[in-house]
């Protein structure tokens, strides 16, 4: 929720984000790979939310111990805490945010037992406690932490991502349906574990989604991101502005295992808007393919590198 008006001195003396002690208050089931919890507190109708694909932290405290009382120098307080009993920060879309009833929702992919937050969402139950860590509605102004942004004059939009990308995706739809001016093609390919995953969108009507299970009918499974990679390449996204193109934007090396591969969109103007998120190495093949092949200007596209194979995140 974006404050229009800027008081500066409100601004000094508030934080731009800051913990909220939260508890579930509903779990729902949405598909095999996702579960939706709704979150309240009492004081989440001060929780901001600035843009459709507003990421915050979660707390989540390891088996056996307390949630701690966070302070605003939460990451310095995580940091310097005993790693054998502190719990884990994961970082998370917010799916909608319901001020008036104080309440937030995230969506949660499922895969097991793999990842602790993955693990605890799945176990989850009403009461449980955690720390959301996220945007201060009293802070007053934008308090980031969002990337969709398209220029102005976009009227060729592409929107793709995992499981990982599927709330912020289904957020920008959401704002996208309810926009005056929204492009006149969306395109939306979603690349999911199964094909029960394949929920319903709050999408423009006109909207082009694609859907993309990773396990087929014959039980056989493709690798991550190799579905989404080869759906974008296919789709002839951007070629037909090639014209528009900077003849200069080209793909500088990004080493994925040791960079985290986080691109804005800096357009003022373009015809053409891409927004991509999912596991890092199919990012990085997308951005390969939009910019070094077809010659779209980098600064029209937004790449997200959410997750790497075989690495935690936060």
């Amino acid at each position: 929720m974006t404050i229009a008006t800027t008081d500066h001195a409100q601004i000094a003396a508030q934080p731009s984000w800051r913990p909220f002690r939260v508890t579930v208050s509903r779990v729902q089931q949405l598909s095999p790979s996702f579960v939706r919890i709704t979150f309240t507190a009492g004081n989440l109708d001060e929780f901001g939310h600035d843009g459709p694909d507003q990421r915050v932290k979660l707390y989540l405290p390891r088996d056996g111990h307390e949630l701690p009382e966070l302070s605003l120098d939460w990451w310095s307080q995580y940091r310097h805490a005993d790693p054998a009993t502190r719990g884990f920060v994961r970082t998370y879309t917010i799916r909608a945010v319901r001020p008036q009833h104080r309440e937030v929702d995230i969506d949660f992919a499922l895969h097991g037992d793999g990842g602790p937050a993955s693990a605890w969402a799945r176990r989850a139950t009403v009461g449980d406690e955690v720390a959301l860590i996220g945007p201060n509605r009293l802070y007053g102004a934008d308090c980031r932490g969002h990337e969709w942004n398209p220029p102005v004059g976009a009227d060729d939009v592409l929107i793709a991502g995992d499981e990982t990308a599927l709330p912020a995706i289904s957020g920008i739809l959401a704002s996208l349906r309810e926009s005056p001016t929204c492009p006149a093609r969306v395109r939306v390919m979603l690349e999911v574990p199964e094909p029960g995953d394949m929920i319903d969108l709050p999408a423009p009507e006109h909207a082009e989604v694609t859907w993309l299970p990773r396990r087929g009918s014959d039980g056989s499974a493709a690798a991550n991101g190799s579905l989404l990679v080869e759906s974008v390449c296919a789709s002839g996204f951007g070629r037909d502005r090639r014209a528009e193109a900077a003849p200069t934007s080209t793909v500088d090396t990004v080493d994925i295992d040791l960079e985290i591969l986080w691109e804005i969109a800096a357009a003022a103007s373009s015809s053409v808007y891409a927004w991509i998120a999912g596991e890092a190495g199919a990012v990085k093949a997308i951005r390969r393919h939009l910019v070094g092949e077809c010659g779209i200007d980098k600064s029209a596209v937004t790449f997200m590198g959410y997750w790497r194979t075989g690495r935690a995140e936060v």
